[in-house]
């Protein structure tokens, strides 16, 4: 079927049609974003680290989450930042399926990271004195390797389905990274079971997690309602309102994404919903847990004092 054909060796990618004098703006900007993300996401590792206070499941699988967050940024953002200053934007083919193989490991990842964190606040309100039975180490440890295990098997599904297809030309992907989407549309065959299996993915890693995560946040709400205390319901709000806000961002675009029709969205809007993944929701995870987070507040006031007095 393709025995006349060239295979494609490496891609072009185009990234954001701009001029040169905006591609420095943009990189000047992505490139503040990005060490912003590293900063921030290592902030709150070296926190959870450093402070007993925060030894706990829930900062356990927010550090899980931070790891996820720096692993998705610097998996497409320095690609992105080196193409703003030179000419040849190209990438061979092993680095460009590497990369599409990393995002969806890390997005999938992400997806069940924030079901486990609904889990856990859902079992630290509704069944408070059950909470340490029911949420052990083990069990979180357990957890935390499912989530990793299942996000690239899931993400080898995929990349397995792309390396069966021919790429014969064009050689442009019309994205700043190999966003499987995007890649998907250079190949010289028939990609249907391709899309099929994506759409089966997003409603099983998107939308079934989200069901969950809903369900948990609608017994929490009522669970926080019944509270009679003024402030006991509002710490329990505090603890929830960060991982609320995170889900909205992560799984909001993810669905817009993934499973919108894509007459809604064109090709530079998919470019637009990608960079929430690569690098807006990264770096605004931790800025939403350090300023809506009254422990990770007061980690941040007790950790340096602590390293002054060693």
């Amino acid at each position: 079927m393709v025995e006349n054909q060239t295979w494609v060796t490496e891609f072009i990618l185009l990234g954001f049609p701009v001029g040169p004098e905006m591609q420095m703006v943009l990189f000047g900007l992505f490139s503040l974003f990005y060490a912003i993300t590293l900063l921030g996401n290592g902030a709150i590792l070296a926190l959870i680290w450093l402070d007993s206070r925060l030894h706990t499941p829930m900062y356990f699988f927010l550090s899980h989450l931070s790891i996820v967050d720096i692993s998705y940024a610097s998996n497409n953002v320095p690609k992105m930042l080196a193409n703003f200053l030179y000419e040849e934007k190209t990438i061979s083919f092993v680095p460009c399926i590497m990369q599409t193989f990393l995002y969806m490991a890390f997005a999938h990842t992400e997806c069940l990271v924030l079901v486990m964190m609904s889990y856990d606040r859902y079992v630290a309100i509704c069944h408070p004195l059950q909470y340490s039975a029911i949420v052990s180490w083990r069990v979180c440890t357990a957890q935390a390797i499912t989530s990793w295990a299942c996000g690239f098997l899931l993400a080898l599904v995929h990349v397995v389905l792309i390396l069966r297809l021919p790429f014969c030309g064009p050689q442009e992907v019309n994205h700043f990274f190999c966003e499987i989407l995007s890649v998907l549309k250079l190949a010289c065959a028939d990609t249907r079971l391709n899309q099929l299996v994506i759409f089966a993915a997003s409603v099983l890693i998107l939308v079934g997690p989200l069901c969950l995560v809903l369900v948990s946040y609608t017994c929490i709400l009522a669970a926080i309602l019944r509270i009679r205390s003024r402030d006991g319901r509002r710490k329990a709000f505090s603890t929830c309102s960060s991982h609320l806000s995170v889900v909205g961002l992560f799984f909001g675009s993810a669905i817009v994404m993934y499973m919108a029709p894509k007459s809604h969205h064109p090709e530079e809007q998919q470019k637009i919903l990608s960079l929430f993944y690569s690098l807006f929701n990264p770096m605004l995870n931790p800025l939403i847990y350090s300023l809506r987070n009254a422990e990770v507040k007061g980690a941040m006031r007790r950790v340096p004092w602590k390293q002054r007095s060693m």
